[in-house]
């Protein structure tokens, strides 16, 4: 009884055993510089982007496998329309950043309305701008720049995005961070036994009070570990509260609201959705309305990131976000998958990336790696699925 229940635990958390068995081989290949507090802070900034994106790909693929395959070209344009309105003809960054969204809104609508009113299939809707978004961002940049880069970015826009709050010297140690660490600890202890408590005042199934103290230890001691070495990096990055932001807002949607759930009713089934009264045409819309401004919000990221608008910038986004989700455990058909099984995704490719970037293996063979280990969750997703039937 007790082995079933041990095995059963461990397959519901499969890529978390992956992730730190991963991490702890990169610990003994890299001796040990993959734990400094730089390498800490390297995994949040250079990855962000793939956290949001991957929230908003997540919303799509839950409708049917779908996907977005413009998101990358698309961080590509925003970024030319942004260096020239913020850095070429010096527009304030507020009603910048605003306008940037406003074209994110525009793309999304019209997005999904191709998909979900005209049926034009998403793969081929996206691919259309896949391929348009990069030609016009260039055209954008070479008409701007004779370097096809438009830089540098106004300060006011690159510490929203790319700065660190309450930020110090790396030789101080950073009170503020850790406090804010210890909040979020506390927060995350709360949350787990609140939400037993709740289970079982509603008749559900829920954890014992074993169970729960792991997790709340567990994860309260992940989150004190990763803000001590933001501490030790100068504080907290920006771009981390935004990602933490959207986490938790796409958390909240997918878990506890309606809508939310009709995602997955849309995935599991399209036909029985619309006959049970849910609005598919609706939820498609939605999903790539979302997709749309998250892929805003990235590109802001990625901007004030490198400081400057490249045509380059965005190169494979789309596969990083769909990657991240497969390996979180987000079906290829649909209808199955969590936001935390995607953060689970993105930081195991992250760390992925980091490790052999430090062990000095070339960019080729990371996508060799990246490509197996994608392989290899899809394989772990259908077998599991054939043994639950």
């Amino acid at each position: 009884m007790i082995g079933n229940k041990a095995l059963t635990i461990l397959k519901k958390n499969t890529m978390l055993v992956v992730l730190v068995l991963v991490y702890v081989f990169f610990m003994i290949t890299t001796g040990g510089s993959i734990f400094k507090p730089m390498n800490f802070n390297a995994l949040i900034t250079q990855n962000a982007y793939v956290y949001i994106l991957a929230c908003g790909m997540l919303m799509c693929m839950l409708t049917g496998g779908n996907i977005d395959l413009s998101c990358g070209s698309f961080v590509c344009l925003l970024g030319a329309i942004g260096g020239v309105m913020m850095v070429i003809n010096k527009m304030n960054t507020t009603l910048s950043v605003i306008i940037m969204l406003l074209v994110g809104i525009a793309y999304g609508c019209g997005l999904g309305y191709l998909v979900a009113y005209v049926n034009i299939p998403p793969w081929i809707a996206t691919l259309a701008g896949y391929l348009a978004f990069r030609g016009l961002g260039t055209s954008i940049l070479s008409a701007n720049s004779s370097t096809g880069s438009i830089a540098p970015f106004p300060d006011d826009f690159l510490s929203v995005f790319s700065g660190k709050v309450f930020q110090t010297k790396m030789s101080v140690f950073n009170v503020p961070c850790m406090a804010a660490g210890v909040i979020a600890a506390a927060i995350i202890i709360i949350a787990i036994f609140w939400n037993r408590a709740t289970r079982i005042r509603k008749g559900y199934a829920a954890d014992t009070v074993l169970a729960a103290a792991v997790k709340a230890i567990l994860g309260a001691a992940v989150v004190l570990l990763f803000m001590y070495k933001l501490a030790n990096a100068g504080g907290i990055p920006t771009v981390l509260i935004w990602v933490v932001a959207v986490v938790l807002i796409y958390s909240f949607i997918t878990s506890k609201t309606t809508i939310g759930r009709h995602f997955y009713v849309v995935g599991g089934n399209m036909e029985a959705a619309r006959l049970s009264g849910v609005n598919t045409r609706r939820i498609m819309f939605l999903a790539y309305l979302n997709m749309a401004v998250l892929t805003a919000v990235s590109a802001m990221t990625v901007m004030a990131r490198f400081t400057a608008a490249n045509s380059t910038a965005g190169t494979n986004f789309e596969m990083d976000a769909i990657s991240a989700c497969v390996v979180g455990g987000v079906s290829a058909s649909g209808g199955a998958g969590t936001i935390m099984g995607m953060v689970i995704g993105a930081t195991l490719i992250g760390v992925i990336n980091l490790g052999m970037s430090l062990m000095g293996i070339d960019a080729n063979y990371q996508k060799v790696v990246k490509g197996v280990v994608l392989l290899g969750a899809v394989a772990f997703d259908i077998l599991s699925n054939k043994r639950n039937t």
